[in-house]
């Protein structure tokens, strides 16, 4: 097989991202388990494959919006603590920077929006985007309706209002004032039954201007980006299907026992087309333009006639009036706003790397390289929930930056490229969607450490296979309804580890030491071992490249476990024969297939393997991919005299968690 040619190509520098999460809570496992180790997987990789200097891996806590507000609000509210509300965005950033560490997750800076020099970088970029978005005509200043409490004389954010989401077909139990907690958008006069948090009264809604972006204005570049993923091999078919909802033109459902009265008012009602299925309770009406949905939602209302909207391209909120927030620029007589949220953590990780790159005293203009150049890639791992942000906000923004003229979705050398989403569907616990504030309460990532090793848990997220569907984590210890006699699931893949690639390393190395003074015997290696380890390599680099995490973790569970039954096999026929000769290649053989197995599980369980790396008396350029078909004697400078490093009895490369031990 000819791997030279087949080969996917990466680029010649990355930036990796990680969803960011709000700074109003430590990490749960779903921060952990659906995004973080998935991001550090593919860093780790990318490190591994183009050079540990041309990747960054960024991310950090998003210090502002509405759930921290609420968080600090009702802290107070409850005497739990005395402090600044910056105070308590950044004691949660230590947790969750904490729990990250314990987990390996190999961030070159987990940072703060609105802490220390990041928050000053993050500021500045943020005055940027908002010039640059006005200067090239896409915002427009909007007065719209904003929940006002009457009994408390405040204005509500977002999360101080409840209601049910006006999307149709959503199954969201929390509509917020503009977002419910799917991520479906919508305007603060659709939202259905609205209650304020503070008094449980129903909340007025009041006239303020803000700034928006004209997301709207994007829908035919937008659909050429998704038309263009959808060629691609490496886009995973959840991302197309959400972006795809969102491109449809705007529609009202109204419950077919209305189509009478809506007749009535098509001669007040914008121009509109009817359809209906046969199957469904309502009638769609599908309108050219949001503003004529919108004029038609109003004629509705009035009339009382109930009806949901679809989902559609809605102009993009850039700013709000929330107090604790980043600072927007003042024009047109428009002052003393703050950027809403969403927007400015869609920029966030070019203000992380900015800030990172300063720490490494290089120019201003130096993160341009990484941003801003064709042969750069820019990966974000983000959860379904947040695909309408990042999958087309942020893509539309980015284009915008282009400037007043024609915009491309392959923008020139300069210009800030679009990013590669990957998108994980939801992780459930014990079948159910687990929230903070729902009823099923997630576990803390570092109470799970309690119960596992950080690396039986990376593996088993990566084998979850969330590219592909919402999956079920079933740890036992949390399971009440768990069968004492049934094993943990959650150790499938962290027995991969602890049992089948911990006994190959004992075995090749205890070998060594029993028989051949501490060395690997001089030898070649079979050509069927090195086909065999060439065609896995390929394999997995081909997976890697499509994101097929729960492939790859099913490739080397099948690599590894024949890589023991080669070493069960052959060690037997030594007994049975006293042959030594075999002996010595077995060990050869097994000491490739294991070299192998450790580069390719580096990502995995980097503590493991680099364990392994320090006993065979290897360096750095052992993960170096340029040398991924090497074997190990490549990496001695005097093979017969090299040494490894003694094993002690009983020493485990990949362990067990003192819980597991009987």
């Amino acid at each position: 097989m000819d791997t030279e040619n087949i080969r996917p190509v990466f680029p010649k520098r990355a930036v990796v991202t990680g969803g960011m999460p709000y700074g109003s809570k430590e990490l749960h496992f779903g921060h952990v388990g659906g995004v973080f180790v998935h991001a550090d997987f593919f860093a780790r990789f990318l490190r591994d494959r183009i050079g540990e200097d041309n990747v960054i891996f960024v991310s950090g806590t998003d210090c502002y919006g509405s759930p921290i507000s609420e968080s600090y609000r009702q802290l107070l509210e409850n005497a739990e603590a005395d402090c600044s509300i910056e105070e308590f965005v950044a004691y949660n950033y230590k947790l969750q920077k904490e729990a990250l560490e314990e987990y390996n997750i190999s961030l070159n800076l987990f940072s703060a929006s609105g802490l220390g020099r990041a928050r000053e970088i993050h500021e500045q970029v943020s005055e940027e985007v908002f010039n640059c978005l006005y200067d090239n005509g896409y915002l427009s200043k909007n007065t719209t309706s904003q929940f006002y409490d009457s009994e408390l004389d405040v204005y509500l954010n977002g999360r101080q209002v409840e209601g049910y989401c006006p999307i149709e077909g959503c199954r969201s139990d929390k509509g917020y004032a503009d977002e419910c907690s799917l991520g479906h958008q919508y305007m603060p006069s659709e939202l259905i039954n609205p209650r304020s948090k503070l008094t449980g009264n129903k909340p007025v809604l009041r006239d303020v201007t803000n700034w928006y972006f004209k997301l709207e204005d994007f829908q035919p570049l937008l659909q050429e980006w998704v038309d263009h993923l959808m060629q691609l091999p490496n886009t995973r078919p959840i991302l197309t299907n959400i972006l795809q909802e969102f491109l449809k033109p705007p529609v009202i459902y109204v419950k077919k026992d209305h189509q009478s009265e809506v007749d009535a008012l098509r001669n007040r009602l914008p121009e509109f087309k009817t359809e209906e299925e046969e199957n469904k309770t309502s009638f769609e009406m599908i309108f050219e333009n949001l503003e004529d949905r919108e004029k038609a939602c109003n004629e509705l209302t009035e009339n009382n006639i109930r009806y949901r909207t679809g989902k559609t391209l809605v102009p993009f909120r850039l700013t709000g009036n929330a107090e604790w927030g980043v600072p927007a620029p003042e024009r047109e007589g428009v002052e003393g706003l703050t950027f809403w949220v969403w927007p400015e953590s869609l920029w966030a990780p070019v203000s992380f790397t900015r800030t990172y790159l300063e720490m490494q005293n290089l120019g201003d203009e130096e993160w341009k390289k990484w941003w801003c150049s064709p042969d750069a890639g820019i990966y974000q791992f983000i959860g379904e929930d947040n695909i309408y942000f990042y999958g087309l906000a942020e893509p539309a923004m980015f284009m915008a930056f282009q400037g007043k003229g024609a915009l491309s979705i392959h923008p020139e050398k300069g210009h800030i490229q679009l990013p590669n989403l990957i998108a994980n569907s939801h992780v459930l616990f014990l079948d159910k969607k687990a929230s903070s504030s729902g009823e099923v309460k997630p576990p803390m990532a570092r109470e799970l450490l309690e119960h596992y090793t950080a690396e039986q848990l990376r593996a088993h997220f990566l084998g979850l296979g969330l590219g592909i569907r919402s999956v079920s984590f079933q740890p036992k210890p949390l399971n009440p309804k768990a069968n004492e006699r049934d094993g943990d699931p959650v150790l499938k893949e962290g027995n991969l580890l602890t049992n089948v690639l911990n006994r190959l390393a004992r075995s090749c190395f205890y070998t060594s030491q029993k028989y051949y003074e501490g060395k690997i015997p001089i030898g070649q290696v079979r050509e069927e071992v090195l086909q065999s380890a060439k065609e896995t390599i390929l394999e997995y680099e081909q997976l890697m490249y499509r994101y097929e995490f729960h492939n790859i973790m099913n490739l080397m569970d099948t690599y590894i476990r024949n890589a023991n039954k080669y070493w069960s096999s052959g060690m037997k026929e030594v007994k049975d024969t006293g042959d030594m000769d075999l002996q010595a290649q077995i060990v050869v053989d097994s000491f490739h297939m294991l070299r192998t197995a450790i580069v390719l599980m580096h990502p995995a369980a980097p503590e493991g393997t680099e364990m392994v790396c320090e006993y065979l008396g290897f360096g750095k350029a052992f993960w170096d991919w340029s040398r991924i078909l090497d074997t190990v004697y490549d990496f001695m400078e005097i093979p017969k005299e090299h040494e490894l490093k003694t094993l002690e009895p009983r020493v485990d490369f990949f362990k067990k968690h003192p819980s597991q031990l009987k």
